[in-house]
């Protein structure tokens, strides 16, 4: 009787990398797409219909304007991954393991400090107080909704009549929805409330550790500023 021979297991395969969060601006790149087209349109008429130096004045203008509009508006995005941040401002991109986060503020802009104490802008996460305070006030309804449904539930059980239909009346929205256990918060806001959350469970981690790296957008500078440096000359020379 043969014995039969020790299969060793199967490979099992391995886990799917998870992707980055990606976040942007959607009224920037809207933006970004609608100056784009009103540039293009106005440069390349000039290049077209205009006379004497005007084509090269316009085409120069071109060259400045098209990478200052693709760097404020299309280009600012925030890349949160399982180990780094990488924010991708106009002009520079900055790689923070999160290891080397120290804080995420929000204020007047929502911000990354490093452990060295240097501060950089997210730029495609722009803060809008208005959203803010609108924010505001549908967490100050939400919350007295909240309180008038508790307090219903409790007369509710006093036996009052009134008091029963008192309750039921607070505990209802008026718009119909129900209303949000937890706190009402600005886009932007909830936002870095998901950064924060990345950043505290990744931060201790062997793999989330390592230098702080800022590289120029030289592929957003080399271009503007050879349009800036011709359409000086042009200018110049008159």
């Amino acid at each position: 009787m043969t014995t039969p021979e020790d299969q060793s297991p199967a490979p099992q395969p391995s886990a799917p990398e998870t992707k980055d969060r990606i976040y942007r601006s959607p009224a920037g790149m809207a933006g970004g797409v609608l100056l784009l087209g009103l540039v293009g349109w106005l440069g390349l008429d000039a290049i077209f219909v205009g006379e004497g130096s005007t084509p090269w004045l316009a085409l120069a203008s071109l060259i400045l304007a098209v990478p200052l509009v693709v760097a404020f508006t299309l280009r600012p995005a925030v890349f949160a991954g399982r180990d780094r941040l990488r924010v991708r401002n106009p002009f520079r991109v900055i790689v923070l393991p999160w290891g080397q986060v120290a804080s995420l503020r929000s204020g007047y802009s929502n911000e990354v400090v490093a452990a060295s104490g240097k501060k950089f802008q997210l730029w495609s996460i722009p803060v809008s107080l208005r959203a803010r305070k609108k924010a505001n006030r549908r967490e100050s309804k939400a919350a007295a909704e909240r309180t008038g449904r508790t307090g219903g539930r409790d007369a509710g059980r006093g036996g009052s009549g009134f008091g029963g239909l008192g309750g039921l009346g607070g505990g209802l929205s008026r718009g119909g929805g129900a209303v949000p256990d937890g706190p009402v918060r600005a886009e932007t806001d909830r936002v870095m409330d998901e950064l924060r959350e990345l950043w505290e469970a990744r931060e201790k981690e062997e793999t989330a550790q390592g230098e702080v790296t800022v590289r120029w957008a030289w592929e957003i500078l080399g271009p503007a500023v050879a349009g800036a440096v011709v359409l000086g000359i042009l200018l110049a020379v008159g």
